[in-house]
């Protein structure tokens, strides 16, 4: 196991993000833009699609981090059968839920019911298919819906807050399923649809447009909410959700969705994107 990996089982990963969570927020001008600029160097920002081209104008480090895309630099696929790309980033894995199993990395994989929480809910996509978009600290940080949908249920599913980073994917066991999650469950036209907003290290933070911030406060156990009867409803595209901090996101279809033969994993990918198409 390199030093790095064994980090990862040796930090104190919830006391690091409550840290990081209140430093993401100050507003003392020094600290938010000294984090700010070695972010944007480090990672190399390109802030020429963001609606505040200037990155130390943003008030806080979290601020700047959820940064608003201008309008127009990303757009919808044209067809409406289209399943389209929720965010910015690198595509980790995508392909087939084999007998309910999701392919993390070579010699790592685990299953869908782990990943939800729950069985039940993972029984329509056992053979479906998935895909994992990993988002890197120079990406948007914000999710969109690959497909319209109603809101019926989110759940909050406590774990670690390993790094999601490829060294991490990996060399962790089951690290999908591990991490502190929220999963939405929307349904759509061509039946449910799971958006599952995985947690990193650092802050492991998620907003929804619904309901604000969801996590932190960290689960000590499985808590779910029902927001079925309460009409919320998204256009494919719609903003959905953010990350306070870095992550990856997960999406579940069930079969009859076809995803597009020519992704691959490693390609980087945009918001707006044709993943795939429904009925193919």
């Amino acid at each position: 196991m390199s030093p790095a990996v064994l980090l990862q089982y040796l930090l104190p990963h919830r006391l690091l993000s409550s840290l990081a969570y209140r430093v993401a927020r100050a507003r003392w001008a020094p600290l938010k833009n000294w984090l700010i600029r070695t972010v944007v160097r480090r990672f190399e920002v390109d802030m020429s699609d963001f609606a505040e081209p200037d990155p130390t104008a943003h008030p806080t480090f979290n601020a700047f981090f959820t940064r608003a895309l201008r309008p127009g630099v990303r757009s919808d696929d044209p067809d409406p059968r289209a399943l389209v790309m929720p965010c910015d980033g690198r595509i980790s894995q995508l392909g087939p839920i084999e007998d309910g199993r999701i392919f993390q990395a070579k010699g790592q994989s685990y299953t869908a019911a782990e990943l939800l929480g729950d069985a039940a809910a993972a029984a329509p996509f056992a053979q479906g298919s998935f895909a994992t978009i990993y988002l890197a600290p120079r990406d948007y940080h914000r999710v969109h819906m690959p497909f319209g949908g109603t809101l019926r249920e989110t759940v909050h599913v406590p774990g670690r807050i390993f790094s999601v980073a490829p060294f991490a994917v990996r060399a962790i066991p089951r690290l999908f399923a591990r991490n502190e999650r929220l999963v939405c469950h929307f349904d759509t036209d061509f039946g449910p649809m799971a958006v599952v907003m995985v947690g990193a290290i650092l802050v492991s933070g998620v907003e929804t447009v619904w309901s604000g911030e969801e996590i932190p406060a960290y689960a000590h156990r499985i808590e779910r909410r029902d927001w079925r009867g309460q009409n919320i409803s998204l256009a494919r595209f719609a903003e959905m959700a953010r990350f306070n901090y870095g992550s990856t996101v997960i999406l579940l279809v069930p079969p009859g969705v076809a995803l597009d033969p020519a992704w691959q994993p490693e390609q980087a990918v945009r918001l707006g994107q044709r993943l795939g198409v429904v009925g193919g």
